[in-house]
């Protein structure tokens, strides 16, 4: 009679760059958080060796390993086995093949895509929970980004002062509440805001999901590319509250001249604001305009108008002031202009961030629909990361107020040893223990793999 013989099998260890990246790409399949993207998105494209929607995951993955070109994936993840692993991929194709699908995608795939997008928002965001009890913040702004002149629809444009580049515009609407993308869509270079707010309402409102008693308790705040008179009044008409910028500079200087006492601003020396006393017959609904005014280096004085539907009570609890300082003398007349202020914490930073955390100046397609379809791969991985932000700050609170850059450089590129059993299943990761952040990571890497039975260990690499 022959004996039975048991042999255990050594585990597999690789080494990662991205040890924490590996510990959310775990997490994220635990959540089948990407699978609207399988469900959805059907290129026609023949396959060979990996799926259509497979090569968009490769591209998200390097997105949020860190790179500023998908020329990059060959380093990033395709030498990154682990990084495979944590995202379910048995493989990571070739940058060039990524690059071909890409190619391949059509008006409706584009539409495919957004709705894959959509869907997850729906799913995990903040924004999308967002109890109307008090007032959603909805930042919107258009942002140039340059490219050859030989793109699909890359014209001339307003780029940076640039006046001879060639590009295309890229139109956000943030939830400055949560930094959360909700929607984010691509132009030709010569579209102004007013142009495009009406398809970024349909897209947020298809979204946010949001019916007349959510729009009666949203704010959109847009800068003067967004503020003409037109434009107001559809958002007004729909029933949403408006805080933005006056489109015309001519008129801000005539409203301006009625503003019977300025204030100076205790948190911008040299700025100047006032109550316009002429009255608002443009507009749809009741509303207030604030004129707010700086020298310029000629010593003219440079003026701008702020149209806004808020009440003094809203204003005040948007801005936090106390009970103290809403009784003080022009409290809401300067709460008005620091609410605008809050734009450049908002949608700006939020590109700004983009542009530095995810690189997106320097990914760019010549085809119009290859280029949207890296435009959703880039609101997906902005949103991801600011989830992923809040699940490791359980154990790591100083990275709350982390952008971008700094969560992609300094959280998600942390050299591990990554093990694995004999089924190929991520089982332990070991972080580098001399990183400054290892021991806190380590705390809220353990808690969100505990389901998967994932240990985090500190060790010497």
């Amino acid at each position: 009679m022959k004996e039975s013989i048991t042999v255990q099998e050594e585990m597999q260890s690789v080494v990662s760059d991205h040890a924490t990246l590996v510990a959310i790409g775990l997490k994220i399949q635990e959540l089948r958080l990407l699978d609207p993207i399988e469900e959805k998105v059907q290129i026609a494209q023949k396959t060979i060796k990996y799926e259509p929607y497979e090569k968009l995951i490769d591209g998200l993955i390097a997105i949020l390993a860190g790179a500023h070109g998908l020329a990059e994936i060959n380093k990033l993840v395709r030498g990154d086995s682990a990084l495979q692993a944590a995202f379910g991929r048995d493989g990571c194709a070739e940058q060039s093949v990524v690059q071909d699908t890409l190619d391949h995608c059509t008006a409706e795939n584009v539409e495919q895509m957004q709705q894959a997008v959509q869907e997850i928002y729906r799913q995990h965001s903040q924004g999308y929970r967002h109890d109307f009890g008090q007032l959603l913040v909805l930042d919107i702004d258009l942002t140039g980004r340059p490219c050859g002149k030989k793109a699909a629809l890359a014209t001339k444009g307003y780029f940076g002062g640039r006046p001879n580049r060639r590009g295309r515009q890229v139109a956000y609407v943030v939830a400055s509440q949560y930094e959360e993308v909700v929607v984010e869509r691509l132009f030709q270079g010569n579209v102004a805001l007013t142009t495009a707010l009406p398809s970024l309402l349909q897209g947020t409102e298809e979204t946010l999901i949001l019916a007349a008693r959510e729009r009666a308790r949203t704010i959109l705040r847009i800068d003067a590319g967004g503020g003409s008179v037109e434009a107001i009044n559809e958002m007004l008409s729909k029933g949403y509250h408006i805080h933005c910028k006056d489109y015309s500079g001519m008129r801000a200087r005539k409203l301006a001249a009625s503003v019977t006492e300025w204030v100076e601003d205790p948190r911008e020396p040299g700025r100047q604001v006032g109550w316009v006393t002429t009255e608002p017959d443009l507009y749809l609904r009741p509303v207030r305009r604030i004129a707010a005014r700086c020298r310029k280096r000629n010593g003219q004085w440079g003026v701008g108008v702020i149209v806004s539907s808020l009440s003094d009570p809203e204003i005040l609890a948007l801005t936090g002031a106390s009970p103290e300082a809403a009784q003080a003398p022009h409290a809401s007349l300067l709460a008005h202009v620091h609410f605008y202020d809050q734009r450049g914490g908002g949608v700006e930073i939020a590109i700004k961030q983009d542009k530095q955390g995810l690189g997106t100046l320097k990914r760019n397609k010549k085809r119009f629909e290859a280029q949207q379809m890296v435009l959703q791969l880039e609101a997906l991985a902005h949103n991801l990361i600011f989830w992923s932000r809040a699940w490791l700050a359980t154990g790591c609170a100083k990275i709350v107020r982390w952008g971008l850059l700094r969560m992609v450089r300094d959280v998600f590129r942390m050299l591990g040893i990554i093990k694995f059993d004999h089924t190929h299943r991520i089982v332990q990761i070991i972080i580098r223990q001399t990183d400054p952040l290892a021991k806190p990571l380590s705390v809220s890497l353990a808690t969100i793999l505990a389901q998967q039975q994932v240990t985090v260990i500190l060790g010497e690499i």
